[in-house]
């Protein structure tokens, strides 16, 4: 079941600047709620079928319903959505596509794992933003306190599963590719062997 971290909307209002710089912060990471989703849900369809299909499909849930409870939370503190920004989000994780993971067109392991390290940035930053949302309940009654703490607490659960999907893919690209060779072995392979003298 989603939280709703959203109480009364009585008490006083902002002075205008800390809204403006409220305003600022929770539509910057909507715009980066907007482009996780996404990631995510995308990495889900990747592995459907594979033995990480269910967890990220499961995250995926999780992380859209964590950006709903944000929309929530910003209406609550009377703080529009600048879509604008959402869209700059969604083109940047667009353009994030096109990286060096060894293959040009088609997903390559290393893809999952440069993924995994995105979305595992991408909800340590959500848990920063549920902590100040929680120093801002305890002095705003537009949010419920404990919500807020069920959501940070979420937050760490997701960036636990994430820790283990990412060890999966990195044993199965990096660490399983063939050891390079020894710089010695490097410098005179190709070499005549010099004479061994007696």
């Amino acid at each position: 079941m989603k939280d709703r971290p959203v109480g009364s909307s009585s008490g006083s209002a902002s002075p205008p600047h800390a809204q403006r710089l409220l305003a600022i912060y929770l539509n910057d990471h909507l715009a980066g709620a907007s482009s996780g989703v996404s990631l995510i849900r995308r990495m889900a369809r990747a592995h459907r079928g594979t033995p990480a299909g269910p967890p990220l499909a499961e995250l995926a849930e999780q992380i859209a319903e964590d950006r709903e409870s944000l929309r929530e939370i910003m209406t609550a503190l009377d703080v529009p959505a600048q879509w604008h920004r959402v869209v700059v989000g969604r083109l940047a994780e667009k353009a994030g596509r096109v990286k060096l993971n060894g293959h040009l067109v088609s997903r390559s392991p290393l893809s999952d794992v440069l993924e995994l390290e995105a979305m595992r940035i991408g909800v340590e930053g959500k848990a920063s933003l549920w902590q100040s949302l929680g120093l801002l309940a305890d002095t705003a009654d537009h949010l419920d306190r404990a919500a807020v703490d069920r959501l940070l607490t979420r937050a760490r659960h997701q960036a636990a599963v994430l820790d283990r999907l990412h060890g999966d893919a990195a044993r199965r690209s990096i660490t399983s590719a063939p050891a390079a060779a020894p710089p010695s072995a490097r410098r005179t392979r190709g070499l005549p062997r010099r004479t061994r003298w007696a």
